[in-house]
């Protein structure tokens, strides 16, 4: 029997204008944009509208955007398609937008939480101390050495596994750049800084978790209905009492993505459905396995091409 995951993007997968068509076509979108303005006390449905790329970059309001533009795609899939998932998993901070689909996380607790460790994730490193690099074409293990040679009693270490060949390292700027210059002197010149403003994913981000755990403390879940593979250690949760620690985890941990993928599929899981904004992740499946079906959802065509394929 087939299985089906449901994989919801994360941070730079975000565009002026997300969800603003969705929004206009069906009401339950229009509602979830509306829930995040009364729980964020902000208008975050104009900043996805009609704010400018530069507004939509700023951290703080990129990871509300994203799970907000994400949230209102799944219910619109819910109620317009008969997709239905047997698993959950998010890249970063669409393990939040998982465990909303799951149940075990209200939206309105999910948008004001990530809009919090967006803030705490930009706080904990002063700007232009930390950066993050992609490593293509380097295997891990020799990564590792190279991280542990540029260090210098810095922080330099992988951050994201996303795909075969495709590993992201965050830390100390200058640590980064030792570990790049050493990389070309081995003969990996595939090497490339990311315009990001924080580096996600490492021990620097240590003062966020602790900010995000106190945060997660005042927080109620309730019962997953379905498992979500997480980002820390790339294993399937159904243990709703969890999911608070591997959240805080993950904020200092690397995002296990190639990983997660390998696990689903491994679990009999045969299709991939992207819900929310781009198609970063469907390229990632793509690299990771050619046994599965891959589908991206985030606007009307997409709905439309759901009831076109089935």
């Amino acid at each position: 029997m087939s299985r089906t995951a449901f994989i919801f993007p994360g941070q730079g997968s975000q565009y002026p204008g997300m969800g603003k068509e969705l929004a206009a076509t069906f009401p339950v979108a229009r509602q979830v944009f509306e829930e995040a303005d009364d729980a964020l006390g902000m208008k975050l449905s104009s900043l996805c509208f009609t704010g400018s790329e530069e507004e939509l970059k700023l951290t703080a309001n990129t990871q509300p955007a994203i799970l907000t533009a994400s949230i209102a795609v799944l219910r619109v899939v819910e109620q317009e398609t008969g997709l239905e998932p047997s698993c959950l998993a998010g890249h970063s901070l669409g393990e939040y937008s998982a465990l909303v689909s799951s149940g075990v996380l209200s939206f309105a607790d999910a948008v004001r939480t990530v809009r919090a460790r967006g803030t705490f994730m930009q706080e904990a490193v002063p700007v232009g101390t930390g950066t993050m690099a992609a490593m293509l074409s380097i295997e891990p293990d020799v990564l590792e050495d190279i991280c542990q040679e540029a260090a210098h009693g810095e922080v330099v270490s992988p951050a994201n596994f996303n795909s075969p060949g495709q590993i992201v390292i965050a830390g100390h700027t200058t640590a980064v750049n030792r570990a790049i210059e050493i990389a070309k002197a081995r003969g990996f010149r595939k090497t490339m800084l990311l315009p990001v403003s924080a580096p996600f994913h490492c021990a620097l981000m240590k003062p966020a978790a602790d900010r995000l755990s106190k945060v997660l403390d005042s927080i109620e879940l309730s019962t997953m209905k379905l498992p979500v593979v997480a980002n820390a250690d790339a294993a399937a949760n159904s243990d709703g009492n969890r999911v608070k620690s591997l959240l805080v985890t993950q904020v200092c941990a690397p995002v296990l993505w190639e990983q997660s993928v390998a696990a689903m599929v491994t679990n009999g899981v045969t299709s991939f459905v992207e819900v929310g904004p781009g198609k970063v992740l469907s390229g990632l499946v793509k690299r990771i396995t050619k046994e599965v079906s891959i589908m991206n959802i985030e606007d009307v065509a997409g709905i439309k091409s759901v009831g076109e394929r089935a």
